[in-house]
């Protein structure tokens, strides 16, 4: 009998998971269940998408011949049974169970974001988690002046961009110290802020939102220290929370997410879970690119092309791009936690580009690359290697500096 797998979850990780176990072979059916209206897509370029730079068919992720059951959300499952409910009760039975079931945005506690019944965002109040948020954010900044975007990492940063790009004012609020502080420096951080202010986006690092006003409508958001900040647009940038509730249901152990072990079982037979729902040895990585690593290894586990397969955790590395501003970074970026690093820095104002490479003797152990990635594929190489590097360091930082 051909193996039944599905696939709980239409994002990112368990399209991954799809495609790369229809091209190793499989022997399975796989299905793909989804709770949004559309099949699979690149949830990382919905900022592109906002701006204009992208179509959203342009964002469709391939399933390797896979069946996608967009607008399926499924809601219960047996693992003792081997099957899973549907929203309109209907009941579909499996072998292998794979849980890509994603995160929700964080709302953060500030007042006035829900409308006065209770029932959902108030008018003007967004978050930018799938297409669908994308066509209500981009159609309300047509008629838009002002945008107040709460939350200066990743997604805030590129939802604040792709903002200004649309003709928006828009300003970032930003409890931590400064953007991106998770994988940005002090210095780097300080360059991204000039470029943002150089597209007309102001931000405001070391304040937090209290409140949203305009009664029917969002107008304002308070600061804790008392400022307003004018905005008929306020987009939520808070980071997300794995979606555990599915899993916690069904019996599965969880902790901040699904409790997974090197082969990315759960603790219930023929069940796994992948990208940001799992959580592997204490982290729930959050991030593209571990959950891709995820699918890849769970994907030749499942198929047979590598029985044996495990996922032992993934290096510290990240990357944007959307328009004109790109960054990436690379392990551990913070020398100052380890009197046994070096450091080589080269900056300029007038590209605005940063570039930092935190050395242990001749290992590349962390490094930025902001404004210009020239370099970026063979300092990745060099990290990823964890080998001595070849030559003076020097050069990692300085090709492509002439162009």
């Amino acid at each position: 009998m051909t193996p039944r797998i599905a696939v709980v979850g239409g994002g990112m990780a368990g399209a991954r998971f799809a495609e790369r176990y229809g091209a190793l072979g499989g022997p399975g059916t796989v299905t793909v269940y989804g709770a949004e209206p559309r099949a699979p897509y690149n949830r990382v370029l919905l900022a592109d998408v906002l701006s204009g730079r992208y179509d959203a068919e342009s964002i469709a992720l391939p399933l390797g011949g896979a069946e996608a059951r967009p607008g399926c959300e499924v809601v219960a499952l047996d693992p003792a049974a081997h099957t899973l409910t549907l929203a309109d009760g209907t009941v579909e039975p499996w072998d292998e169970l794979v849980l890509a079931t994603g995160s929700n945005p964080v709302l953060p506690p500030v007042r006035g974001l829900r409308r006065p019944d209770g029932l959902g965002l108030a008018e003007g109040v967004h978050t930018l988690r799938t297409l669908e948020d994308c066509g209500r954010l981009a159609e309300e900044a047509v008629t838009a002046k002002r945008a107040v975007v709460i939350g200066g990492g990743v997604l805030g940063v590129s939802a604040a961009r792709a903002l200004a790009v649309l003709g928006v004012r828009t300003e970032i609020v930003h409890q931590g110290p400064y953007l991106i502080e998770r994988q940005l420096d002090g210095e780097a951080a300080e360059v991204l802020r000039e470029r943002l202010l150089a597209l007309g986006v102001a931000t405001y690092a070391r304040n937090r939102a209290r409140a949203v006003h305009g009664g029917d409508r969002a107008d304002a958001v308070e600061l804790a220290n008392g400022y307003r900040l004018d905005g008929d647009l306020v987009v939520l940038a808070c980071g997300t929370r794995p979606r555990t509730a599915l899993a916690y249901g069904a019996g599965l152990p969880v902790g901040t997410g699904i409790l997974v072990d090197d082969r990315l079982a759960t603790a219930a037979p023929h069940v796994s879970a992948i990208g940001d729902c799992a959580e592997h040895r204490g982290t729930v990585h959050g991030l593209a690119g571990p959950a891709w690593e995820q699918a890849d290894a769970l994907a030749r586990r499942l198929s047979g092309a590598d029985p044996d397969a495990r996922y032992t955790g993934s290096l510290q590395r990240a990357r944007l791009s959307t328009g004109d501003l790109e960054y990436a970074a690379f392990g551990a970026v913070d020398e100052t936690l380890d009197p046994g690093l070096d450091v080589l820095r080269i900056a300029d104002a007038t590209r605005g580009s940063y570039k930092k490479l935190v050395l242990r003797g001749t290992r590349l152990v962390g490094a930025i690359l902001l404004g210009d990635l020239a370099t970026v594929d063979a300092l990745a190489g060099a990290f990823e290697s964890k080998g001595p590097l070849g030559g003076h360091p020097l050069h990692l930082l300085i090709r492509g500096e002439s162009r």
